[in-house]
Parts: structure tokens; sequence; C-alpha cells
């Protein structure tokens, strides 16, 4: 096992001339989806680079050997490249491109660096993959589960945005997801020749997703071995969807000759990330246990191929891996996972489960691939966005293969960061991070800003984030403090399991305790000259902070927070959610919903607040952000809304990414002091 402290990953710079401002933090250039070309030489990957005057981020494929050098960029049209896929005998590089005016399929010809259009659809493609014999190529297309063809769904969407009528009925829910209003479309698997032609849906009238939405990505469908089917993973649950997590895994013949078969009927959990070993006779996946919970563990299951049994493989294994990939020789699978505030790489022997960990405190880890003997990764940390990097198969000779952001991070003065640990509710072991202002001098005291996690089931770990970024407040002379609650992942199964139903209770006894042990820890940092910031679940707890802990903080920020528990369980769309929080429905177990419930405390509330919320959140509606500043502008509190007509749970857009900044700076700013000399 290699654990490198940040200094062995990170570049050495020239001194640091400046903090970082937000234009810095959204002009960073963000690395993705490397792909390993069939000779272990080359990796292809996407870049997305700031384009702030049409307001959006450009995508564009680039290569680099696996040993570093130069990259080079492969792209260069305006429009979006993404998505790219080598074929098996490496001469051909596919990729996803909007340069037509829709996403469609396009080839690169490694030799003469000629493009190709391969696919001119009239519904716009995604998530391409190629078969194993390169012949054919499989994507994602939204259609109406009752067209028989593409024309038949385009020509639908066109009379609707022709109607002078604008109303849509539903008979069921899902009536909107994430952050769309549903029109009837599923996202469905077609194959197609790879050299183009007709493509055939290979999910032909299943009411169902693939892959599931809003997440899923090409991860959830695979070919089998001989190219003449997929596994795909879909969730089949009619009328109940929407308090469902029974996603199943399916075979179906590439023809379309057949209806896709269930392979996971027995478990009515999450069974998801199907992907064969090098010889074709065992198919890897990740599975829950426990139906209707989202953040339950996964566990590695293997299926002899086509029609063997299935097992566990490292069934005790305290740690929900997110990635899967096998060595070559099939005798081991990686896989990454959430661990201590990390995200770690681990190597499972396939015939006895034993789980070694390669590579550790680094930051998080991500996108694994072969190259030979060699691991090929992306990396970011709380000092650097995603570079890639390479290990062998021990995790040893750990090396930067590409440095994009090296010109930017060299100009910035970051602040250090650090993780320690304190005891908090009931006993546990609780981990912290803190990040030092920027410039830091210890004979300073300095204003704290304290950085609240959503998720629940999340963390505030060793992370690059682009805009929950303690180095954002680092920047501006704050003192960041993060920690992972109970509730939190990466510390074990039953850790996370400890918030369901005591949102309020455990999470905040560790607030409160963490806190304390950082000012305890750490003289530099003012307790008196604070601010808790939070979003979704993190936003629930500043209003719950707000009466619960309400003389703690000099102001709060609550972004996309839930405020009224009722409204909220009757708004929200995935019910499974809050039901396996708050134990059931709503109209079943109100007692369970209210016992945490913001809203009941307002009249405790005296400290000024911030909210910021977003017209397409439709997991936490903008309504909980209204009453939330209802109730602080009733109350005669100090209080500001930042509302987004144009963005989801997130902010997206990159000058919208500046307002969100420039307001929480300015409202920090406002209430805080700035840093100041040491009380002898």
């Amino acid at each position: 096992m290699l654990i490198v402290t940040l200094a062995g990953t990170a570049p050495t710079f020239a001194q640091p001339t400046r903090p970082m401002t937000t234009d810095d933090l959204i002009a960073m250039d963000r690395l993705s989806d490397p792909q390993v070309s069939p000779d272990a030489r080359e990796i292809a990957f996407v870049v997305s680079e700031l384009d702030l005057p049409n307001d959006r981020r450009r995508t564009d494929i680039w290569t680099v050997t696996v040993s570093g050098g130069e990259p080079r960029r492969v792209t260069t049209d305006p429009g979006s490249d993404f998505n790219p896929r080598w074929s098996p005998d490496g001469e051909h590089l596919y990729f996803l491109s909007t340069r037509s005016g829709s996403s469609q399929v396009w080839r690169l010809d490694v030799g003469d660096t000629q493009t190709s259009q391969v696919t001119d659809l009239p519904l716009d493609v995604a998530n391409l993959t190629v078969s194993p014999d390169g012949s054919h190529l499989a994507v994602s297309i939204e259609v109406f589960v009752d067209c028989g063809t593409l024309a038949c769904t385009a020509a639908r969407l066109d009379a609707r945005e022709q109607s002078a009528a604008t109303g849509q009925v539903y008979d069921g829910v899902f009536v909107r997801h994430w952050d769309t209003w549903e029109d009837g479309r599923r996202s469905h698997v077609f194959v197609l020749p790879a050299e183009g032609g007709a493509p055939t849906d290979v999910m032909p009238n299943l009411d169902a997703d693939s892959p599931s939405i809003p997440f899923g990505g090409a991860e959830e469908f695979v070919f089998t071995p001989d190219g003449q089917a997929i596994v795909l993973t879909a969730r089949v649950a009619g009328a109940g969807e929407p308090w469902s997590t029974n996603f199943d895994l399916f075979v179906s013949p590439i023809a379309g000759s057949r209806p896709p078969r269930t392979l996971t009927d027995g478990n009515t959990a999450w069974d998801t990330s199907p992907v064969f070993s090098p010889d074709g006779s065992t198919l890897a996946y990740l599975a829950m246990e426990r139906p209707d919970f989202e953040a339950d563990r996964l566990r590695i299951m293997l299926r002899e191929w086509p029609n063997g049994s299935t097992r566990p493989l490292a069934p005790d294994w305290d740690r929900s891996p997110s990635s899967l990939l096998w060595s070559a020789d099939g005798a081991t699978l990686y896989a990454t996972a959430q661990n201590l505030g990390h995200v770690s790489l681990f190597a499972i022997e396939v015939s006895t489960g034993e789980v070694t960990t390669l590579l550790d405190d680094l930051g998080y880890i991500g996108a694994p691939a072969l190259a030979d003997d060699r691991l090929v990764f992306g990396l970011d940390h709380l000092r650097s966005p995603v570079e890639f990097f390479s290990a062998t198969a021990a995790g040893d000779d750990l090396q930067q293969i590409t440095r994009f952001n090296e010109p930017q991070l060299s100009a910035l003065a970051l602040g250090n960061h650090e993780q320690f640990s304190f005891t908090g509710a009931g006993g546990d072991t609780v981990y912290a991070q803190i990040v030092r202002p920027a410039g830091f001098d210890d004979a300073q005291t300095y204003p704290v800003a304290f950085l609240i996690h959503g998720g629940p089931q999340g963390s505030f770990g060793n992370h690059f984030h682009y805009r929950w970024n303690p180095q954002s407040y680092a920047a501006a002379g704050y003192a960041v403090v993060m920690v992972d609650f109970h509730g939190s992942v990466g510390y074990g199964q039953a850790f996370t399991d400890a918030i369901t139903g005591d949102w309020g209770g455990k999470p905040l006894e560790d607030l409160q305790l963490g806190l304390a042990a950082a000012l305890d820890r750490y003289a530099w940092m003012n307790g008196d000259n604070a601010c808790a910031l939070g979003a979704s679940y993190g936003g629930y707890m500043v209003n719950w902070i707000a009466g619960n802990w309400p003389d703690r903080f000099k102001c709060l920020v609550n972004h996309d927070g839930l405020f009224d528990m009722r409204s909220m369980y009757y708004s929200t769309e995935e019910l499974w959610f809050p039901e396996w929080e708050h134990g059931g429905p709503y109209f079943k177990n109100p007692e369970a919903h209210e016992k945490h419930n913001p809203a009941h405390q307002v009249e405790a509330w005296r400290t000024p607040m911030l909210v910021i919320h977003s017209q397409q959140d439709h997991r936490v509606p903008l309504e909980q952000g209204l009453s939330t500043f209802n109730a602080l502008q009733r109350r005669g509190i100090p209080s500001r809304l930042l509302y987004f007509p144009d963005e989801n749970h997130w902010v997206l857009k990159p000058h919208n990414s500046l307002q969100w900044h420039d307001t929480v700076l300015g409202w920090l700013g406002q209430w805080l002091e700035s840093a100041g000399p040491t009380t002898p």
C-alpha cells in the first residue's frame, strides 16, 4: 500500500503570489473520462474549458502518452466533443459531438486525424460504448416507448412544439425529476453497426430507463463477451417507481429479437455497474441488500456467465465501492471507495476476497483503467483539480501524467489542510478537515467558515469541489472547518446508517463537538467570529441550527435547504428517500417526519441568514427556500434571498457561479470581522 502525503503528489511551485479568486476557480480545466488505447500507450480524455463570453464550458478530446509528456488536442470544433472510446484495434477513436447541431457519434481515424460523422439520427444520442470486436456501437436515446421508430418520437416532439396548447397531462408519477418535467420519454439502449446504420432498441416496449435518470451513465450497460447481447441496468417498477430502488440487471440480444431477461430478480434492492472478466467467464456487478435505501452499502457480486451461480466477493468488507475494474488476468478486481475522508483504490483477490488498500490518503481517486502493468486514474485533492496519474498494480511508483492546471495553481496561495478526529456522539470517532487561511500567520486569529455537507450520506473530504471549495473561503481570510458527522460515507455502514430517523440528533451533536474540538486544537481560530454554511441536507442543518443552536454563529448560509418536512415529502420526486429516512410515508408516520422539522423552531430563530434557491430544483423544491425566507422576514431577522431561475439543485452556469460566490462571500464579509492579532 502506498500512503503519500499531499506534498508527495502536488507539483513544486514557485512562491505563490496571491489568493485564489472565484475567477480562478471556475477557470480551472476539468479533466475526465480517461480511456487507455488498446496498445496501452495513450490515454484519450475530455477537457472542459471555460467559455465565459458564452456562459458555458466547452469540451474537447485530448490524448497523452501513459508515460506523460505534452498532451495533444485532437478536436477543436466549437461544439462539445466528449465520451471518447477506442476501437479494439486502436485505429479509430469514436466520440460524441454536438458539432452537427445535435449529439451524434463521430469517428476520428487515428492515422490521418480525419473525422467523419457516424450517425445522423433525428434524436440526440448519449453514453457511447464499443462492442468487444468493434463491429457495433451502443448508445442511449430518449424515446417514447410506444413509438416503433426514432422518427415517430421526433415527430411527436415536433407536434408538441408546434401546438398552441401547452398543458401536459399526467396519470402517474414521476411528474418531474431532478430538474426536468417528464414528457413521457424513456432512456433506452440502442445498438447500431460501427460503420453507421439503423439503430436497434434492445429494450423494446420496456417502460424503464437505462441508464438510470438523472445520473446514470455508460457504466450501467455493457456488451456481453461475444458481442451479441447487452447487459443493462433498469428499474421496472410501474406506478411505484418514485418509491422504489429496485434496479435490476437485464440481458437483451443486440438484434432486439427478444424482450430483456432479468438476471437479478432475486434481489429487490439496487443492482448496477456490470463488467465482464477478460476471459468472459464472470460478470461482476454491484448490489445493495436493503430495498428502497439509496445509501446502502454496495457489495461486489460475481456471477458465472452466462447461467451459473452468483456469490458475493469480500462480503464483510465495510466499504461501498463506486467502480470496478478487472485485472488483465482476471485474478483481481480493483475498486474505488470512500474511505475516511478520501476516495481510495483497493485490490480484491477474486479467489479469496482478500482486500488490499493500494492507494490511500491522496485525495479522491476516480476512473481507474489498465495500461499494461500500470493503473491509470484521475486524482484531485484540496489543493488541485483532477489530473491523471499512474501507479503499478501493486500501488507503487506513483507518477503524474498531466499538469493542465499547474500554471494557474503556481500563481496562487492556497490554504494548507489537515484532518483530525475527535470523540463525537455516542462516543464514536468522528473525522473532520480544516483548511488554513491563505497566507496563514499563526500570530493572527481568523474568522471561521463552518461548512456542512449535504446528502446527508455524503462527505466533505480531501476533494477539490467547484462550489463548496474550502479554498474559496481560505482565500478570503477564513479558517475552514468541515465535520463528517454521523451519516457520512466512508466510515463503515453503521456510521452511515446512524443518521436514519435522527436527522437533528447525532449529526448536530457531532457538529457541536467537532467545532469545539477544532477551536480547542487550533488557537488561531476565533470561535466567536464564525458563520455556518450548508447545502441540501447541509441547508436543512442550517435551518435546524437556527432553532436549536441559535446563539453560536454570527451568520448562516442556506443553499437549497429543507424547511418543512411535511411539504417536502409531498413535493419532492424521489419518495424512497424521505420514506427510508423517516420511517415510511408521511401519512403513515407523521411523527417521525415531524421529529426534526425546522419549521417548528422558527420562533427561536435570530441569526442573520442568506437563503439561496433555484427554480429548477425539483429535489428540494423552490418553496422550501421561499418558506425559509418568509419565516426570516416575518421574524424581522436580517436576511437575503438569492434566486436563480435557470439552475437546479446545483449552480452550474459560469456567470451564476461567479454571482453565487460573490453573494456568499459578501454575506460573510458583512457579518464577520476580518483576521486580527492573536490575544496574548
